[in-house]
């Protein structure tokens, strides 16, 4: 059957692909611009592409900073806060849709207030809480602050309230406990939302500069934008390596987004569909 084209689904392409052209304009010029030389990323007029192309400021990066022990160290990091976000996230959401206890409108309440809570507001007693606890410059200082995300609790609460209770009512009659209903039945049937807000929430693990630059004052264990960071500082403002220092640092973020990007949409449709 011929497709037909209509307005509304001829402005809506032409939109998105004016919008998919924005977005790529700065990664096409970071991409550009670390493959010129240094003395042409300053030259006038400008170009879009590098006239003699080298690979000068990627090695520059690569011989001033420890990008393996840094990729590990977001990689790790990352990981954890998504697991244990998830996990935390899937309780709390669980027992906010699940559970009628006195007080839970209230409770929920404050939970979703914390969404207008600058973080930069708990730096400060935050950092002292971890120098008290004895975590600075460990893994575990670095993940901790950042599992709660009081916007994943409440949309995986909106998307629990749309799945039918008779799925739960069938599992209890099967002698399925509150745990295995957790895990055996409303988290399979979630698996595009929970897919979703993992890969949001690794992504936002992997760009978090502020704590991370707050908490390790070791090399050796500093994520990846602290550590890019560091080597932009200490040759100044080198366009060239600059803009290596973004593409290496965002590299990894898009292949992960390009492995999963239909179970991303999928769950964002989902999620807006049962909320």
């Amino acid at each position: 059957m011929r497709s037909t084209w209509t307005f509304p689904k001829v402005a809506t392409a032409v939109g998105a692909s004016i919008l998919g052209v924005i977005w790529l304009i700065p990664l096409l010029w970071a991409v550009s611009t670390s493959l010129k030389p240094e003395s042409e990323t300053t030259r006038s007029p400008i170009t879009w592409f590098p006239a003699t192309p080298t690979a000068d400021a990627y090695r520059s990066v690569l011989d001033q900073g420890d990008l393996i022990r840094w990729f590990v160290n977001s990689s790790v990091v990352s990981v954890l806060v998504t697991v244990l976000t998830l996990f935390v996230s899937v309780l709390a959401a669980f027992g906010f849709s699940r559970n009628e206890f006195p007080g839970r409108r209230v409770l929920f309440g404050v939970v979703i207030a914390g969404i207008l809570v600058p973080p930069q507001v708990l730096i400060v007693p935050l950092f002292q809480e971890m120098t008290s606890l004895g975590l600075v410059d460990t893994y575990w200082g670095i993940v901790l602050p950042q599992v709660v995300a009081p916007v994943m609790v409440f949309v995986l609460k909106k998307f629990f309230d749309g799945i039918s209770r008779d799925y739960e009512d069938a599992a209890r009659v099967d002698g399925a406990s509150r745990w295995r209903i957790v895990w055996s039945v409303m988290v399979p049937m979630s698996r595009p939302i929970l897919v979703a807000v993992g890969i949001f929430t690794f992504i936002g693990a992997w760009n978090n500069f502020l704590w991370p630059f707050i908490v390790t004052t070791d090399p050796s264990m500093m994520t990846i934008p602290v550590g890019l960071a560091n080597v932009q500082g200490s040759y100044g403002l080198r366009y060239a390596q600059i803009m290596a220092s973004a593409v290496l640092g965002g590299l990894p973020l898009l292949i992960v987004y390009a492995l999963f990007q239909r179970q991303v949409v999928r769950g964002v449709g989902d999620a807006g569909i049962k909320g």
